[in-house]
């Protein structure tokens, strides 16, 4: 099913859509990767405020290259969302009410995930140059000594994802694996 949302989503919202479904999102989302949670994490323990709040927050593992003239951002294709599973359940915890990376997640995420009524979105890696034009504005809100990883704001328009892990716990990766690897 095609789904256009909105972003920041709402819990109900997230807890509409399902794995498999091709979902177009507007609005405003974070981009995080490995040494921006490290970071978010370390500033956590020291009961510090983390760059942007959590609540109804999207984070797109994704560390863009420069930007051509002209344009707001360079390729931003996603980054492995596993490398990201032990800050993930934390922050679903906070309220984040979604991700956006490849590949596959933990158990714990999953859990987390269907416990904060959250869900996991994939983009097509190997597709970054098309994705950024999907890419309004890009801002660095935190840590911009880190350069691609610093946490970013963006703003994007019909910004293409398939649910892969949804708020009931499908998985997308079991259930296609189940329906095409059939002998």
């Amino acid at each position: 099913m095609e789904q256009h949302i909105q972003a920041p989503i709402s819990a109900e919202d997230a807890r509409k859509l399902r794995a498999g479904d091709y979902v177009y999102i507007t609005g405003t989302i974070y981009t995080a990767r490995d040494a921006a949670h490290k970071r978010m994490q370390e500033a956590l323990e020291k009961g510090e405020p983390l760059p942007f709040e959590m609540t109804q927050n999207v984070i797109y593992y994704m560390g863009p290259s420069p930007a051509r003239e002209g344009r707001p951002i360079g390729s931003a294709g996603p980054t492995t969302a596993s490398r990201m599973d032990k800050y993930a359940s934390k922050l679903l915890d906070m309220g984040l009410t979604g991700m956006i990376g490849k590949g596959k997640r933990s158990d714990a995420v999953k859990e987390a995930i269907v416990s904060n009524g959250a869900v996991y979105f994939a983009a097509v890696g190997g597709a970054g140059a098309l994705l950024s034009k999907s890419i309004l504005s890009s801002e660095i809100v935190a840590y911009e000594d880190l350069g691609t990883e610093a946490v970013r704001r963006l703003k994007v328009k019909d910004f293409p994802v398939i649910v892969v892990i949804d708020s009931e716990g499908n998985d997308l990766y079991e259930t296609a694996i189940k329906e095409f690897c059939q002998p």
